[in-house]
């Protein structure tokens, strides 16, 4: 899919951005990123969002985190070390986990098991986290366990709706602890890919096709997220153009809540000149607020680590969503216009007039990603998301360390470890 000529002084950022990743074969280039010049306008002409070269490990977390992480953990030096005693507490980190993997999964009305997949998701993506860093062998051992199994006996998600909700938000998160063990040795990893393509893309892809059949406001932006998520990372993991392109021109002009501009309809300038920008779900409550700024940070995480800067598009909208959710969830007031949309198949008017209080405070492990990217990445003052990971969140865990539910699990975390700088 083509890029759109309104973006094309962002698409000369993004391309310069990839070519310098290209020559520096990924490691530390982030800092060059702004610096358009010659190389931008020889590259302009290029018609796919896709890398010519994929970088690997390049979802998440590239070999530059890896290795930072471990440098920095060796020598006991924090915050990295309290984001790796966040990990190697958590119980799903410990080599001895089991995997339970099932061949149907449900999520939403009778039957529903799909606990087993997300536990078993984060052990796999923690205990392979625990290798990557800290070189233990029975970590890696146990999570090529636990994505094998899966990935040789799962052959369907189903359920009501929410079905769409597990196969977006487990189709990334599995697909990001498969590229974490992505070359070690007893890895299925065509086993993982054949797995994702037939089980979870069919669902990402149909939801945003058709969002079950609903008018398309309908859904939430999380919903469209977690979808587009998972179609770019098993783009990545496939090294597969199509579904990577796929992703990223939702989020740049998707019809639905996920894409940028739906997922933050208005923008605002607060009394201390901060831009803000209201996040789609806000009048809803603040728990899928956070949700939504885990779900957008990862899609943005991962395609910059092959080289495209969704981060800053549209004038680092996402950032100003940031603040703003940042800013309401640390205590402070935020301006609030009034959202209608439509529900169901017919599109019923709906409306919010009024920010939503419920689950205000609620603390996810979504903050580091965006705050060292926007603050030490790029070297943007960004005060609330600053106060609110460090006031609220650091360090941050992951699964297992926010209660049992799904919700804990929305988010695989650890940004205090893999993203510190």
């Amino acid at each position: 899919m083509s890029r759109t000529s309104p973006h094309q002084h962002l698409q000369h950022t993004e391309l310069s951005r990839r070519g310098l990743l290209r020559t520096a074969g990924g490691l530390g280039a982030a800092l060059a990123l702004g610096g358009g010049g010659a190389l931008a306008a020889s590259t302009a002409g290029t018609a796919s969002a896709a890398p010519a070269t994929w970088t690997h490990p390049g979802m998440l977390h590239n070999a530059g985190d890896i290795n930072r992480a471990k440098v920095r953990v060796a020598a006991g030096d924090d915050p990295w070390l309290s984001g790796w005693n966040k990990l190697v507490a958590n119980s799903h980190s410990q080599s001895t986990w089991t995997n339970r993997a099932t061949a149907t999964i449900i999520r939403g009305g009778t039957g529903e098991n799909y606990s087993l997949l997300f536990n078993d998701i984060a052990a796999a993506y923690q205990n392979a986290l625990r290798w990557q860093v800290g070189g233990t062998e029975a970590n890696a051992v146990c999570a090529v366990n636990i994505l094998n199994a899966w990935s040789r006996t799962l052959t369907s998600v189903t359920g009501n709706a929410d079905r769409f909700l597990a196969a977006g938000l487990y189709g990334w998160q599995f697909a990001n602890a498969c590229e974490l063990m992505r070359g070690y040795s007893g890895f299925d990893l065509a086993a993982a890919q054949e797995m994702l393509v037939k089980v979870f893309y069919p669902l990402n892809n149909s939801f945003l096709t058709n969002h079950n059949d609903a008018c398309i406001t309908n859904y939430w932006a999380n919903w469209d997220l977690c979808n587009m998520a998972s179609i770019l990372a098993i783009g990545i993991l496939n090294q597969d153009s199509a579904k990577y392109d796929q992703a990223v021109t939702y989020f740049k002009s998707g019809a639905g809540n996920g894409s940028l501009a739906h997922a933050v309809p208005y923008l605002y300038t607060d009394s201390a000149g901060y831009a803000l920008g209201q996040w789609q779900e806000s009048g809803r409550d603040q728990g899928h607020t956070v949700m939504g700024m885990g779900q957008m940070g990862a899609l943005c995480e991962m395609a910059w680590n092959q080289g495209d800067d969704l981060y800053s598009y549209d004038s680092r909208r996402f950032m100003k969503a940031a603040q703003y959710v940042a800013k309401y969830n640390i205590g402070q007031d935020v301006p609030f216009t009034t959202y209608n949309w439509g529900t169901g198949q017919n599109c019923t008017a709906s409306s919010q007039t009024v920010i939503s209080s419920a689950s205000r405070g609620q603390v996810r492990p979504v903050w580091a990603m965006l705050h060292f990217h926007y603050n030490r990445r790029l070297g943007l003052d960004d005060k609330y998301i600053s106060q609110m990971y460090y006031d609220l969140v650091a360090p941050e865990g992951g699964g297992g360390d926010y209660g049992t539910t799904s919700g804990g699990f929305d988010q695989l975390g650890f940004g205090t470890l893999m993203y510190a700088k």
